[in-house]
Order: C-alpha cells, then structure tokens, then sequence
C-alpha cells in the first residue's frame, strides 16, 4: 500500500541520514581534539558541504522513490480506475459532464454500480443500469442506512451495503458531502489502495462547489437577460418623450432603484386644452410591484373617458384587487389641467409631494395638493372626492415619488423635512421643467452625500406657460 511503502521510504532515509550525521561528526571529533582553530574550521566547512551534497542527492532519489511507489499504487492495476476517475471528474463543470465520468470510467472500466443521491430531496440524480443500482429494497436499504443528517466524508458499506470499518470487508463505498450521496458498489472495493479514498472525496467536494457556483451564474446571468428585458418592457409603458401641449411644457425624471420598478408616470392629452398628468407609486420592490406598475398604467390608457377621476381611480382599484397579490396597492396623483379655464381638478391618492408653486408679489409661494383619497387596491372605496385649484401663468406643478422628499442626509433628516428643499424649489420655479428637474437631481445627490439611494425616484413637472 502506498501510504505503508512512504512510510517506510521516509524511515529509511532519516536513517541514512542519521548514518551519515555519525560518519561526519566522528570525522570531524580529531580535528576538535587537536584544537587547532584552522583544522577545526576547514574540518567543519568540509562537513557541511558534504552533507549538503548528500542531502540534495539523498532527498531527490527519495522524491523519485516517492513518485514511484505513488505512481505504482495509485495509477495502475484496480486503484487507477479512481485515479482517472479523479483526473474526469477535475474537468468536470455541469452535473452532465459528472454524470459521463461516471459512464465512462466507473462503470464502463471498472465494472462498479453507481447511486447519486439528493437525501435532502431524497432525489436520484443518477444511477446505472444495474440491478443494485435500480433495486427498491437497496434504495431502501440505503435510505434507511444514510439518512439526510449522515456526515460528511467517505465510508465503507459492506454485503447488506451497511457501515463497515475494515476495507477488506467493503463492497463498495459512499461519497457524503452537501447532502449529497455517492454510491458505488464495486466487489474489488478492497483492492484500491486506502490512500486514493481521500484524494477522491477530497476532488468531490471540489467539484460539488464548482458546479454549484457555476449553476448559480448561469441563473443570475439568465435572469439578468429577463430582468433587462422586463426593465425594457417596463420603460415601453413610459411616455418616452414628452407631448408638445399648448400653453403646458412637461418634463419628467425617472432613477429605479434596482432595474424596475413600482413607480410610474404618465401625460395623456385629453383635448387641446386639456391634458391628464398622473404619477403614481406601488407598494414594495421587484417584480409584483411592476406587474401592478404595468397594469396601472394600461388600465388608464384603455379608459374611454378620461375626464371621469372617479371612474379612474374606481377603475386601477378593481385591477389591483383582480390580481389578488398580497399587500399590493398604490398611491398616485391624477390631475386634469385646463389651460382654458386655468384650472387643475385632480385626485390626490395619498401622494404626499404634489404641490402648485405660484410666482407672487412677495415671492414664490407653495400650495400642496392635498390627498383626498384612501391607498388604491387595498381597501374599500366608496365615494372619490376630486378637488380643484386655481392655476396662473408660470405656475409649476410638481409630482414626484416620495424617495425624492425622504432622501436623507448622514444625520438621518429627509430632504422633504429641510429649508433647503423649499428653497431649492423655489428658486427653481422661474426656469423651464428640464431645469427645475435637474436642479432637484443635483440637490437629491448632494443631499444623499454620494451614497446609493434607497428608493426609486420619480418626478413629474409641468409649467403653465404664458
């Protein structure tokens, strides 16, 4: 066996070393005697290279010694069957290419039957064509044997394909890493040396983990294309550019946190004086707050009369409901803007951000749109109140998303919260909507003090133009 054949290698060079340690030191113990001080030191130095030579010499002839019996007890006659098992399964990236080193080398070369079993799935993933390997009563047997919470390692089985402790008495041998289970009953078990068991898990557990994180990219490279796409469609629903409106200039901002999102917005021209600004806001992350975000906005499109607020928001409630998602609902603004008649009639869905900013004799002024209607798609709805505000030339409308006004500071206050946000904003009113929007980004940013956002940030701004 290898591992007794380097044994005794390695003893019998400690002993040749050891002879040849004597031999010097009874060469040079004269010299030492005379106590000439040149004797004893070209005496020393002599000893010194001789037994450096004679180490290297020694040492290289042991490693070849050792590469030797290794090559001879691992590489041929029953053991190099596992030896070139190990060499497949090294190249092994899938559990395909796993299951054709089996195929190939275990059971074409070396006549053994093969088990590969999930035990916390209690799946077979493999196993050949055999009469042991496709028994019932040895599933069972094995099941029973090697439940889900069996270590880690390799074991021996014997005939009833039980634990034995003595390789002599194995038929076969189990594999246990992951959860994962091994089976292979081979009647020469015995015959492979001792030493390529450990190499052989040892190689397992590393293809284990390497198919494991190569499956794991594939899937996150996978649905990265699916989730790009859906970002895609997603956008598809947002005006990509901007109606040109009589007397009414409309500009909009959209930052998804991740790559979708349960914001939302929209402008719809109902008349040539009449235009429909929404803007709205789904509840949680990920994919069912954009499948509402989606359903939202087509529902409002496909809406005949898009004057009737009510019906709207009657309508997106009955929608959400429908697709029976737990704790999905939305917030949104709906406003209707009449450059005729200089007036906005909206509803205001627990939006907490809209607002009018009005020009004045002492100066910009803020008039919040206040809600007037409950969560959408959660609750009862019974009667819509729709509200109406006065609108003048160069007033500015602002709708955004409230991860504009909670965007905070590194002392935990929200941006919404500050002087400065009120400040900014009316600073901001006397420019067009690109501007007023793009001053808010830098101020959000800056705010943020570098760092990544925590929400999705959406805005929405229309200026009534003289």
């Amino acid at each position: 066996m290898y591992k007794t054949k380097r044994h005794a290698v390695l003893i019998a060079t400690g002993a040749i070393f050891l002879v040849i340690l004597a031999f010097l030191v009874s060469a040079v113990s004269p010299a030492v005697k005379n106590a000439r001080e040149n004797v004893i030191f070209f005496a020393f130095i002599t000893a010194s290279v001789v037994f450096s030579i004679i180490y290297v010499v020694v040492t290289h002839a042991k490693n070849g010694i050792l590469d030797i019996i290794r090559n001879k007890a691992l590489f041929t006659k029953e053991t190099g069957i596992l030896s070139e098992f190990i060499d497949k399964i090294r190249f092994c990236y899938s559990l395909d290419d796993f299951y054709e080193a089996i195929s190939s080398i275990l059971e074409v070369k070396g006549d053994c039957s093969v088990l590969f079993i999930d035990r916390e799935k209690d799946y077979v993933l493999y196993n050949s064509p055999d009469r042991i390997s496709c028994s019932e009563s040895v599933m069972d047997a094995l099941r029973l044997n090697y439940p889900v919470t069996w270590g880690e390692g390799y074991f021996f089985m014997g005939n009833e394909f039980g634990i034995v402790t003595k390789q002599s008495q194995a038929r076969g041998f189990i594999l246990s890493n992951n959860k994962k289970h091994l089976y292979v009953f081979c009647r020469y078990t015995k015959l492979f040396d001792s030493e390529i068991y450990k190499l052989l898990y040892d190689e397992f557990v590393r293809f284990q983990a390497r198919a494991l994180t190569i499956s794991n990219l594939s899937e996150i490279s996978s649905l990265s294309r699916e989730w790009k796409q859906l970002a895609d469609t997603q956008k598809s629903f947002l005006p990509l550019n901007m109606p040109k409106i009589d007397k009414l200039s409309v500009a909009a901002y959209y930052r998804p946190l991740v790559n979708v999102s349960g914001d939302y917005y929209s402008v719809l021209p109902i008349s040539p004086t009449k235009t429909l600004l929404m803007l709205g806001d789904v509840s949680g992350k990920g994919l069912a707050a954009a499948l509402v975000m989606g359903l939202v906005m087509n529902t409002v499109k496909i809406l005949g009369d898009k004057e009737n607020l009510p019906a709207m928001i009657k309508a997106v409630d009955k929608a959400i409901k429908g697709m029976k998602l737990q704790d999905k609902y939305t917030v949104l603004f709906i406003g209707i803007v009449d450059t005729e008649k200089m007036t906005i009639r909206y509803v205001n869905a627990s939006m907490s951000d809209p607002l009018i900013i009005t020009n004045s004799p002492s100066g910009y002024r803020i008039k919040p749109l206040t809600s007037n209607c409950s969560l959408v798609g959660i609750i009862d709805i019974d009667d819509v109140q729709v509200d109406e505000q006065r609108l003048f030339r160069d007033d500015v409308i602002l709708m955004a998303s409230d991860g504009v006004s909670e965007v905070m500071n590194d002392e935990g206050v929200e941006l919404g919260d500050t002087e400065l946000y009120q400040k900014t904003i009316k600073k901001s009113a006397a420019k067009s909507p690109k501007e007023f929007i793009d001053d808010v980004v830098n101020l959000i940013m800056e705010y943020n003090g570098g760092k990544k956002l925590r929400d999705d940030v959406t805005m929405m701004v229309a200026k009534v133009e003289r």
